[in-house]
C-alpha cells in the first residue's frame, strides 16, 4: 500500500530492492554509440565520426570532473 505523508510518497510494504541495471546502460550506451557512428560516417565520412568521438568524449570528462 502507498501512502502520502508529508508530500512524498512511502511504500508500506518494502518488497525486493530494485535490480542494478548500470551494466545494462553502459552496454546499450555503447550499442547506441556504434549505430549512430556508423550513420554519421555513411552520410559524412570518417572526420565527422572522430570530431563526434571527440565531443562525447569531452562531455563525458566534463560530467565526471563534476561529479568529482
Amino acid at each position: 500500500m502507498i501512502q502520502l505523508r508529508g508530500g512524498i510518497m512511502r511504500s508500506s510494504d518494502r518488497g525486493q530492492p530494485a535490480p542494478n541495471y548500470t551494466s545494462a546502460c553502459v552496454v546499450m550506451f555503447g550499442v547506441n554509440i556504434l549505430w549512430l557512428f556508423v550513420v554519421i560516417w555513411a552520410l559524412w565520412g570518417l572526420l565527422a565520426v572522430v570530431l563526434s568521438g571527440w565531443a562525447v568524449n569531452a562531455m563525458i570528462d566534463r560530467i565526471a570532473a563534476r561529479r568529482g
